[in-house]
């Protein structure tokens, strides 16, 4: 069976919303190169931060998260 990678939107997202990685990061109790690391694949969140980080940015699991 083939493996899924968990991807993200979060740096669109944080983008359109005008955050910056430092704003997001402070929010939700993380620093801005955890957030760098999400956004670029180097890092699957946790699912406490991938919850902080719905929350944060007003989406459900499914609306930022998807596999691929």
């Amino acid at each position: 069976m083939q493996s899924l990678k968990l991807l993200n939107r979060v740096q669109e997202i944080r983008k359109q919303k005008g955050l910056s990685q430092e704003k997001l990061a402070s929010m939700i109790g993380v620093s801005r190169n955890t957030i760098s690391s999400i956004e670029t694949g180097q890092y699957e969140p946790t699912a406490k931060i991938a919850l902080l980080l719905c929350i944060a940015l007003d989406l459900k699991f499914e609306d930022l998260f998807y596999f691929k």
